[in-house]
Protein backbone atom coordinates (compact mmCIF):
# COMPACT_ATOMS: atom_id res chain seq x y z
CA UNK A 1 0.00 0.00 0.00
CA UNK A 2 1.12 3.59 -0.75
CA UNK A 3 2.20 6.23 1.90
CA UNK A 4 0.03 9.36 1.58
CA UNK A 5 3.23 10.88 0.55
CA UNK A 6 3.33 8.29 -2.47
CA UNK A 7 -0.26 8.82 -3.08
CA UNK A 8 0.19 12.82 -3.23
CA UNK A 9 3.06 12.03 -5.67
CA UNK A 10 1.22 9.60 -7.82
CA UNK A 11 -2.19 12.08 -8.17
CA UNK A 12 -0.11 15.19 -9.01
CA UNK A 13 1.36 13.00 -11.82
CA UNK A 14 -1.96 12.16 -13.02
CA UNK A 15 -3.35 15.52 -12.97
CA UNK A 16 -0.45 17.61 -14.60
CA UNK A 17 -0.38 14.53 -17.35
CA UNK A 18 -4.50 15.21 -17.71
CA UNK A 19 -4.30 18.82 -17.68
CA UNK A 20 -0.73 18.91 -20.21
CA UNK A 21 -3.20 17.60 -23.01
CA UNK A 22 -6.30 19.34 -22.18
CA UNK A 23 -6.57 22.42 -25.00
CA UNK A 24 -9.73 23.67 -23.37
CA UNK A 25 -9.93 24.19 -19.82
CA UNK A 26 -12.96 25.68 -19.43
CA UNK A 27 -15.13 23.44 -21.47
CA UNK A 28 -13.30 20.57 -19.10
CA UNK A 29 -14.53 21.80 -16.37
CA UNK A 30 -18.06 22.98 -17.11
CA UNK A 31 -19.69 20.08 -16.17
CA UNK A 32 -17.99 19.86 -12.54
CA UNK A 33 -19.28 23.64 -11.92
CA UNK A 34 -22.61 23.68 -13.52
CA UNK A 35 -23.75 20.51 -11.09
CA UNK A 36 -21.43 21.34 -7.97
CA UNK A 37 -22.86 22.49 -5.00
CA UNK A 38 -21.26 25.39 -5.82
CA UNK A 39 -23.45 26.30 -8.69
CA UNK A 40 -26.71 28.34 -8.28
CA UNK A 41 -28.16 26.11 -11.28
CA UNK A 42 -27.50 22.94 -9.38
CA UNK A 43 -29.81 23.69 -6.35
CA UNK A 44 -32.41 25.20 -8.65
CA UNK A 45 -32.53 22.30 -9.67
CA UNK A 46 -33.10 20.60 -6.37
CA UNK A 47 -35.77 22.77 -5.21
CA UNK A 48 -37.63 22.92 -8.54
CA UNK A 49 -37.01 20.01 -10.65
CA UNK A 50 -39.72 20.66 -12.98
CA UNK A 51 -38.79 24.16 -13.41
CA UNK A 52 -42.68 25.16 -12.16
CA UNK A 53 -41.47 27.88 -9.98
CA UNK A 54 -41.38 31.49 -11.10
CA UNK A 55 -37.68 31.84 -11.47
CA UNK A 56 -37.64 34.71 -8.73
CA UNK A 57 -39.31 32.06 -6.09
CA UNK A 58 -36.92 29.61 -7.53
CA UNK A 59 -33.53 31.23 -6.97
CA UNK A 60 -34.61 32.39 -3.08
CA UNK A 61 -35.48 28.94 -2.39
CA UNK A 62 -31.57 27.80 -4.17
CA UNK A 63 -29.94 30.18 -2.10
CA UNK A 64 -31.70 29.19 0.76
CA UNK A 65 -31.08 25.23 0.38
CA UNK A 66 -27.23 25.94 -0.70
CA UNK A 67 -26.95 27.99 2.83
CA UNK A 68 -28.62 25.58 4.31
CA UNK A 69 -26.20 22.88 2.62
CA UNK A 70 -23.14 24.19 3.85
CA UNK A 71 -24.01 25.73 7.02
CA UNK A 72 -24.80 21.87 7.71
CA UNK A 73 -21.18 20.85 6.29
CA UNK A 74 -19.78 23.16 8.62
CA UNK A 75 -21.67 21.81 11.46
CA UNK A 76 -20.44 18.19 10.92
CA UNK A 77 -16.64 19.69 10.18
CA UNK A 78 -16.93 21.34 13.76
CA UNK A 79 -17.83 18.40 15.24
CA UNK A 80 -15.22 16.13 13.57
CA UNK A 81 -12.94 18.42 14.73
CA UNK A 82 -13.89 18.30 18.35
CA UNK A 83 -14.29 14.39 17.90
CA UNK A 84 -10.46 14.88 16.82
CA UNK A 85 -9.97 17.10 19.50
CA UNK A 86 -11.07 15.25 22.54
CA UNK A 87 -9.32 12.39 21.06
CA UNK A 88 -5.83 13.64 21.45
Amino acid sequence: MATPAERRSIASLAANSRWAKEDDRVAATAKARNNSPASIEHWMRKVDPDGRMPHPERLKRAENAKTAYYQALMRKARAAKGRKAGAA
